[in-house]
């Protein structure tokens, strides 16, 4: 009979077989990144542009140019386009991130060149009619306003903008009035200088038919449409805050969101896959130090946490939470606590194993199937880096040590390197 009592042995994971994508290019030079498997008859076509928020010259801008493509084009009003998407039974999903920004397909292999039609009009030929402008600038204009009595969002605002300083790409942040400035204009020129041939990847995934490429070549790899210009990203100073400790008070806060954390590096660092274990330690995770900390032992939330954000053109550590407003000042403590700790003392060996393996559990679970596959490689693409980093990746974590560890907290987890930010009371 089975002994519930003792829990089951596990097997550790050796080695991760990382399915690769075929590269290929469209008879205009468009790269296409391409990744088929699955049994299902769908497939997932992703457009990326270089035109996420670090590319804008004002705030709005990017995300307004990326929603608004799906409002009109010059063959179809907003409500064609979505009752012809939803005929075919086909999904589309338009993003905005800090350095790119996305149109995604998902659609059945059968009805493919039927949603694409749609999605070369979004593409190639959107109107941004006014009244459809006027409206998103409206309703987005109302949600900042709620938004804007959220401590959690009050502090991720603001602690964007210490990290990277106020007038940088990564750092600066909408204001109530950017609202009223925003015009049509702004997002037309936007739209013409980042939405070209010369600007996109596509990606794709699934089931995939083989005459995809001949699919795409006849809706987007017909010479070079759009503007000539060629997006390159310029590198801005970044300009931390000098000062340390910073505190927005909220009279009426119940609870109080805090951030505390700094500029840090990106996945091309050599120390990226090292200091990912160390972050997953103290808060990457369920069982981590933050959590069994404040969370189990202390019970002053439900959940804290610490990551690493990558950026382009840089990255940062953060930790985040949002506590009860009457033990703020004693969350602080246990924060720079159980970050001294890992300073001051080497790991145990057993919590490292715990954590060894909760890290290749976890990227084993995040390549299953062909669309997490195909995000995988897109998550080192954007860093101009190729299918060695998951070796490598894979080698650090299964290496590194407990003096490693905390020789990386002393090097990047230093207090006085830490940026702070409160929301709510003190």
């Amino acid at each position: 009979m089975l002994n519930r009592t003792i829990a089951p042995d596990y097997k550790t994971i050796d080695a991760i077989e990382v399915i690769r994508t075929n590269h290929a290019k469209l008879n205009n030079g468009i790269n296409l990144y391409s990744l088929s498997a699955g049994s299902q008859e769908i497939v997932k076509i992703e457009f990326i542009f270089k035109a996420g928020m670090a590319h804008q010259l004002a705030t709005l801008v990017a995300s307004t140019t990326n929603v608004m493509l799906e409002s009109g084009t010059k063959s179809f009003t907003a409500d064609q386009i979505s009752d012809g998407i939803d005929f075919f039974g086909s999904f589309l999903e338009l993003q905005v991130e800090q350095d790119f920004a996305s149109i995604t397909l998902f659609s059945l292999n059968k009805y493919l060149d039927k949603s694409l039609a749609y999605i070369e009009e979004i593409i190639k030929y959107p109107v941004f009619p006014e009244n459809e402008f006027k409206i998103h600038i409206a309703n987005k204009k109302q949600k900042f306003a709620i938004n804007s009595q959220k401590v959690n969002v009050l502090a991720r605002r603001r602690f964007t903008e210490l990290l990277f300083g106020e007038a940088h790409p990564y750092g600066i942040d909408v204001k109530e009035n950017d609202f009223d400035r925003i015009s049509i204009a702004e997002i037309t020129g936007f739209f013409k200088a980042h939405y070209n041939a010369l600007n996109c990847t596509i990606f794709a995934s699934g089931n995939l038919p083989n005459s995809l490429p001949d699919v795409l070549n006849r809706f987007f790899g017909d010479g070079l449409w759009g503007s000539s210009a060629q997006v390159i990203a310029t590198a801005m100073p970044i300009q931390s805050n000098p000062q340390q400790k910073h505190f927005i008070e909220r009279e009426d806060a119940i609870q109080s969101a805090i951030r505390v954390g700094r500029i840090l590096f990106n996945k091309t660092h050599p120390d990226y896959f090292k200091f990912q274990v160390l972050n997953t330690i103290l808060g990457g995770y369920f069982g981590s130090r933050l959590m069994a900390n404040i969370r189990e032992d202390k019970g002053y939330t439900y959940g804290i946490g610490s990551g690493l954000n990558n950026l382009v053109q840089s990255g940062y550590f953060f930790i985040s939470t949002e506590v009860g407003a009457d033990v703020t000042k004693e969350t602080l403590k246990e924060i720079y606590k159980e970050i001294a700790l890992l300073r001051e003392k080497p790991v145990d060996k057993l919590e490292l194993e715990t954590v060894r393996n909760y890290i290749l559990g976890n990227f084993l679970r995040s390549v299953d199937g062909p669309f997490a596959l195909a995000d995988k490689f897109k998550s080192i693409w954007e860093f101009d880096l190729d299918y060695s980093f998951f070796d490598n990746y894979f080698a650090a974590v299964k290496s590194v040590t407990p003096h490693e560890l905390r020789d990386l907290a002393n090097k990047y987890l230093q207090e006085k390197d830490l940026l702070e930010c409160v929301v709510g009371k003190m």
